[in-house]
């Protein structure tokens, strides 16, 4: 696990500041990665914090962080979108681009994972990019409040339940989405992929991998999740992904 894990704060890409953790080897880094957490979700969810822990007990020094309007991070989320999540990654690249040295691998959970393939094309410095769970089109998460987009269509907001909390769910983020061509992004990639897919999950379903696979070019990797669900709740599944992920990372620190 990690030596040590600081709080750090930098200003998103909205004006308030963002809330992170960076979990730090306990010898000087080998390479430092970000971590983008899942919809809705916080830096601080199990399989965040677990793979985060895990690299950096590796030597990859790891960032993660709330994005505007989740977790302990300033801002509202119902004035977010796809577009302000990787603006807000955009920011995290530039703290630590300034704060310490340019993450030479991103790693995406869910949507998070469409946001890092998103950015990965404006940060040079990122040699890898792995995907955890990760919808291949930004708009899969529409299935996530399906019953309630014709009220978000007709009055331009509404009130979603989403894993047994409300948000606050605008128009803008229907038609942010609209404009979304993830998978056009991973076709011009030019960096290494791996891309972390459990065939049984309910929630973001394996033909998503299948195309971001299909779309990117090599070097690429896929890696089965098996029997994992697609919060990768269960600490074994955690540490697999790290355990793998280090591994294959290593190749690409070497040659960053």
């Amino acid at each position: 696990m990690a030596a040590r894990s600081e709080k750090v704060t930098f200003p998103g890409s909205q004006g308030g500041q963002l809330a992170a953790r960076l979990d730090l080897p306990d010898s000087p880094a080998r390479a430092y990665a970000i971590f983008a957490h899942c919809f809705t979700c916080s830096k601080d969810i199990f399989a965040a914090s677990r793979i985060a822990g895990a690299l950096a007990g590796r030597g990859i020094a790891v960032l993660r962080f709330d994005f505007t309007g989740l977790g302990m991070s300033e801002g509202e989320f119902a004035n977010t979108n796809f577009s302000s999540n990787v603006a807000d990654l955009l920011q995290a690249v530039d703290f630590l681009r300034r704060d310490h040295q340019a993450p030479a691998i991103l790693i995406g959970h869910s949507l998070g994972g469409a946001a890092v393939l998103a950015a990965a094309g404006d940060v040079p410095e990122a040699k890898a990019v792995a995907t955890i769970g990760a919808p291949a089109d930004a708009g899969h998460v529409v299935h996530n409040f399906q019953a309630d987009l014709s009220a978000i269509r007709e009055t331009g907001m509404a009130e979603v339940r989403l894993a047994g909390r409300s948000f606050t769910i605008r128009r803008q983020f229907l038609d942010d989405l609209e404009q979304q061509n993830v998978q056009q992004r991973v076709e011009h990639l030019k960096k290494a992929l791996l891309v972390f897919h459990a065939p049984r999950d309910l929630t973001v379903g394996v033909e998503n991998a299948a195309a971001i696979f299909q779309a990117a070019k090599h070097p690429k990797s896929f890696v089965s999740l098996d029997d994992a669900d697609h919060l990768l709740s269960r600490q074994s599944d955690a540490v697999y992904v790290a355990d793998v992920l280090s591994a294959w990372a290593s190749r690409y620190i070497a040659a960053a």
